[in-house]
């Protein structure tokens, strides 16, 4: 299994260990990955991902998991969660915001 963060798209980093006679080693700093258990509202139903814990603290944030992904950018989601946005946006009452200036 990938060690990439199924709502944000961290993935691993690349440095070294240095020591105190300034020998580089190399190492992979890891994404601090979680399995957590989401529930959509819109669609009622809950799923299992694969977060990392920057990523579950950005849905707590905005309150709930069908706000986050519509905010999100798809980019940084996985193909299975690019699926489940585009049901909830489709699934989502729409929301109009007036734009009027007043003069």
């Amino acid at each position: 299994m990938s060690k990439k963060c199924e709502l944000t798209g961290k993935i691993p980093m690349y440095g070294h260990n240095v020591s105190h006679a300034n020998n580089k080693t190399h190492r992979r700093f890891l994404p601090n990955l979680k399995k957590v258990k989401f529930t959509s509202e819109l669609l009622k139903r809950s799923l299992k991902l694969r977060v990392s814990v920057a990523g579950v603290r950005s849905v707590d944030k905005k309150g709930s998991f069908d706000e986050f992904l519509k905010t999100v950018k798809n980019k940084n989601l996985s193909a299975r969660l690019k699926k489940l946005k585009k049901s909830i946006l489709i699934k989502s009452p729409f929301k109009k915001t007036s734009t009027a200036k007043s003069v």
